[in-house]
C-alpha cells in the first residue's frame, strides 16, 4: 500500500476543545492507515502553521472546521476533503479514507494542479447552510476574546470598587449621588482609582464587540476586502441602536456586497486598485446607507423588542427558557445546536443581559460533570476507556469545556444524550430561577467569583449533575449497552 502525506486544517468557533480534538483524531486515524498526517489547529492560541514546504509535499488535504478556514489559499491545487470539527472527532478514519482515495484519484504530479480537484463527490463544497453556520460562527469566533476580556474586567472592576464604579467614571446619578464622570481619562488612576482603570478598559473592549461581530462575518464571506464594510457596518448597527441582530445582518450584508463587487471585471490598469480602493469605497458606502437609511430603524425595533422581552422574563417564562436553552447546550455537546444555545447567550451579554449567559454555561457544565461522577458511582456500567475519559471529563466540565462529555456520547449517544439534555435542563432552568448573573462568556467555575448570587449557581450546577448521574445510570441499568455504529469503530479522541 502506498503511503500518502496529508495535511488538515482543524478549527471551531471557540478554539478550545474541538479544534484540538478533531486534530488528534486525524493524526492517529492516519497513522493506523499507514499514512503521514500534519495537521494546522485555527484555535485559541493561534495557529500551529504548517510550513509552505509541507503543505507543496501533501497529496492531499483536509478540512475539519465549523469556522472558514484562514488563508485557504495556500492549499490552491490540492484535493480537498471537507467536513464538520465533529465529524473530524467522530469519523476521522473516514475522512483520511475519503482524502487517500482523492489522492489516488488526482491528476499525476497533483501538487502543481492550478486549481484543487472538485469534481468527486466528496470534495463537494459546502451547501449555503453550512457556509452561513461556518460564516456566523467564524465572527462569534473573533469575537468571544473582546467578550471575554471586556466582560471580567467589568465584574473585576464592580468587585473592587463597588456597583457606583460606572457612575464614577462616565457620569450620572447612583443611589442619589451625582459623579461628574472622568472628563480627562489620563488622570482616571487618580480620580477613580484601579477600579475606575478596569472598568474603562472593560467598555472599551466590550463597545467593539458588535463591530469585530459584523467585521469577521464579512470577512469570512469575502476574506479580507471584506473586512471594512462588516466593521463599519457593525459600528453603525451600534450607533441606531440596532445592536447584536444588527450587526449580525450588517456582517451578512456587507459579505454579500463585497462578494458582488469582487466578480466585477474591471479594465486593465483598474484591477490593481479595486481590492484597495474601489471595492472599499462601494461597499463601506453600500453598507452604511442600508444600515442608515433602509434597514437600520427596523432592526434596531426588533433588537429593542427582543432586550424588553429577556428583561421582563420572570417565574414560568424565565424557568422554561432556562431549560430550553440547556436542553440545547446537552443536545449535542458543542455542535450546531449547542452553538446556537452560546450564541444567544453571548448576544443577551451584549444587551447587557446578564442572567441568560448565566444559564447557558451552567448548563455546558453539566454534561461531563454528571457523565465523571455516574462514571464513579456506578463503574461496571461504563467501559475502562470511558472511566478514563471520565477523569478529565471531572476538569473539563468544571472549566465549562462541553466537549469532555463526547467520548461518553459516541460509545452510548441515545441513553448519554437523553442524559446530558435532562440534566443541561435542570441546571439551566434553576440558574434562571435562582437570577444569577455572568458577565464572562467562558471560564467555567473558575470565574465563580464573577457570579451574581454563587451560591444559588453552584445549586444549579451540582442539581444538574445529580441529574446527568441518575439518568444515564438509570437507562444504561435497564439493560446492557447495545453495540452501536461509534463502538464499532472506535473514536481516537
Amino acid at each position: 500500500m502506498k503511503k500518502f502525506k496529508l495535511v488538515a486544517v482543524t478549527s471551531c468557533p471557540t478554539g478550545i476543545a474541538h479544534t484540538y480534538m478533531a486534530a488528534e483524531s486525524l493524526e492517529q486515524a492516519a497513522e493506523a492507515a499507514g499514512h503521514e498526517m500534519r495537521v494546522e489547529t485555527q484555535g485559541a492560541a493561534g495557529a500551529e502553521r504548517l510550513s509552505d514546504e509541507e503543505i507543496a509535499a501533501a497529496d492531499a488535504v483536509i478540512f475539519a472546521a465549523d469556522v472558514e478556514v484562514r488563508e485557504k489559499e495556500r492549499f490552491a491545487g490540492k484535493p480537498i476533503i471537507r467536513g464538520g470539527v465533529k465529524r473530524g472527532i467522530n469519523d476521522a478514519t473516514g475522512m483520511v479514507a475519503e482524502a487517500v482515495a482523492a489522492a489516488e484519484n488526482a491528476p499525476a504530479g497533483g501538487a502543481a494542479v492550478a486549481a484543487p480537484v472538485a469534481s468527486s463527490a466528496p470534495q463537494k463544497a459546502p451547501g449555503f447552510g453550512t457556509q452561513l453556520r461556518q460564516w456566523l460562527m467564524t465572527g462569534v469566533s473573533y469575537m468571544i476574546p473582546f467578550v471575554a476580556a471586556g466582560g471580567i474586567l467589568i465584574a473585576l472592576a464592580f468587585m473592587i470598587g463597588g456597583a457606583q464604579i460606572a457612575a464614577v467614571v462616565n457620569g450620572g446619578v447612583y443611589e442619589g449621588v451625582e459623579y461628574a464622570g472622568i472628563a480627562d481619562l489620563s488622570a482616571i488612576l487618580a480620580e477613580a482609582g484601579i477600579a475606575g482603570v478596569m472598568f474603562k478598559i472593560g467598555a472599551t473592549a466590550f463597545s467593539m464587540l458588535v463591530a469585530i461581530l459584523a467585521g469577521y462575518i464579512a470577512y469570512a464571506m469575502a476574506d479580507r476586502v471584506g473586512l471594512a464594510a462588516g466593521i463599519v457596518g457593525g459600528l453603525l448597527a451600534v450607533a441606531i441602536g440596532a445592536g447584536f441582530l444588527g450587526g449580525l445582518v450588517a456582517g451578512l450584508l456587507a459579505g454579500a456586497i463585497v462578494m458582488g463587487l469582487k466578480k466585477i471585471k474591471a479594465p486593465r490598469g483598474l484591477d490593481s486598485l479595486m481590492p484597495i480602493l474601489v471595492i472599499p469605497l462601494l461597499s463601506v458606502f453600500a453598507i452604511g446607507f442600508l444600515m442608515l437609511v433602509v434597514i437600520g430603524g427596523p432592526i434596531a425595533a426588533v433588537q429593542t423588542a427582543l432586550t424588553d422581552w429577556l428583561e421582563g422574563l420572570t417565574g414560568a417564562n424565565a424557568l422554561a427558557l432556562g431549560a430550553l436553552l440547556g436542553a440545547m447546550m446537552g443536545f449535542d455537546l458543542g455542535g450546531p445546536v449547542n452553538k446556537v444555545a452560546y450564541l444567544f447567550g453571548t448576544g443577551a451579554l451584549v444587551s447587557d443581559n446578564l442572567t441568560v449567559m448565566a444559564a447557558v454555561m451552567a448548563a455546558g457544565m453539566v454534561p461531563p460533570l454528571g457523565l465523571a461522577l455516574a462514571s464513579v458511582v456506578r463503574k461496571k456500567l461504563f467501559s475502562d476507556a470511558e472511566r478514563q475519559a471520565g477523569k478529565a471529563a471531572w476538569v473539563l466540565g468544571a472549566s465549562f469545556i462541553t466537549e469532555g462529555a463526547i467520548p461518553f456520547a459516541a460509545a452510548d449517544p441515545f441513553r448519554v444524550i437523553a442524559s446530558t439534555i435532562a440534566g443541561g435542563a435542570t441546571a439551566g432552568a434553576l440558574s434562571m430561577a435562582f437570577g444569577s448573573t455572568l458577565r464572562a462568556p467562558h471560564g467555567g467555575i473558575w470565574v465563580i467569583g464573577l457570579i451574581g448570587n454563587p451560591l444559588g449557581y453552584l445549586i444549579a450546577i451540582i442539581a444538574g449533575t445529580l441529574v446527568t448521574c441518575a439518568v444515564v445510570i438509570g437507562l444504561k441499568g435497564l439493560r446492557r449497552p447495545v453495540p452501536t455504529a461509534p463502538q464499532a469503530t472506535p473514536v481516537a479522541a
